[in-house]
């Protein structure tokens, strides 16, 4: 089981803060580090200093670590062109050495869009299929060939597919809870589907639905990695895990109801269960960035069971 660590920098985060967290992400041994694509706060918080860019942090993020994996969950397909997007990705894969991933949405957060007069078209999935379909084709395309496509919401007409990405496949994510649609696209166009915030027996029939779409693509349905994305907090006994949920202003037994939350041996038992349905990679969304403690309590007691 893989563990990866989640942030949601919209509620507020200095690129510093990111830094330290990612610097954590490394030094501890989790297998990658991946943020939100959001440019609003959610809930009560005032979200200080006010958002950062996924993809801007991510460049900087390449050149500052070394081994870690890097990538969004997930970038809003509202907010880019896509082939812009794919030029974006390229280059922070080459800045990297080769180590991002890019998981792409819709997106959906219609107050984020008001607040930076961002355009919030009404069919989001169509515009989102086109943009998988574009992105993954000019990383495709080979040097001294051009790209084109006519779609209905985007347009290429002989795009020379630059720059190419140093990965020789950069990994696409594709998730979310829909039944039909959304294991179509995964089958289509994603190397892992991604499962966010469900339960075991949810997680456990999206990812059979996505098998079989792609097993209806021609695909072994078992080439996709399955991976959940799961609120996490972690304590040493009672005291430190309801410390800890106060501190991101949620309640003990909502979180272990609802993501991986208790002792180091509950939170073993809990993926456990969702390695069962098929999971094979959590991504643990850390809500407090300034609690490295809680990473390294993570790392000592959680990881070290599963590796």
């Amino acid at each position: 089981m893989d563990l990866r660590i989640f942030t949601e920098p919209q509620q507020g985060a200095t690129y510093d803060t990111l830094l330290a967290v990612a610097k954590a992400t490394e030094d501890l041994g989790f297998d990658a580090f991946f943020r939100s694509d959001h440019y609003l706060r959610m809930g009560t918080v005032d979200g200080l200093p006010g958002p950062t860019d996924a993809w801007i942090t991510l460049a900087g993020l390449a050149r500052e670590t070394k081994r870690i994996r890097l990538g969004t969950l997930m970038t809003a397909g509202t907010f880019r062109l896509p082939g812009v997007l794919a030029i974006q990705v390229a280059q922070v894969d080459q800045m990297s050495g080769g180590r991002v991933e890019l998981g792409l949405g819709a997106g959906w957060f219609e107050e984020e869009h008001k607040a930076y007069g961002i355009p919030f078209p009404k069919e989001k999935f169509a515009r989102l299929e086109e943009q998988l379909e574009i992105v993954t084709g000019l990383w495709a395309t080979d040097p001294g060939k051009t790209f084109d496509f006519h779609g209905t919401y985007y347009d290429l007409t002989e795009s020379p597919a630059l720059p190419k990405p140093a990965q020789r496949k950069i990994p696409v994510l594709v998730g979310g809870h829909g039944p039909s649609r959304t294991p179509r696209l995964a089958a289509k166009y994603a190397d892992e589907f991604n499962m966010p915030f469900a339960s075991v027996e949810d997680s456990e029939r999206q990812f059979s639905r996505v098998r079989a779409a792609a097993e209806e693509a021609g695909r072994d349905g078992h080439e996709l990695t399955y991976s959940n994305a799961l609120v996490v907090c972690v304590g040493r006994d009672d005291a430190e895990v309801a410390r800890r949920a106060a501190a991101i202003g949620r309640e003990v037994e909502e979180l272990k109801l609802n993501g991986l939350a208790g002792s180091p041996s509950e939170v073993v038992d809990k993926i456990g269960r969702y390695a069962e349905a098929g999971s094979s990679r959590i991504y643990l969304q850390v809500l407090d960035l300034d609690d490295l403690d809680h990473l390294e309590l993570i790392s000592a007691q959680v990881q070290s069971q599963l590796s």
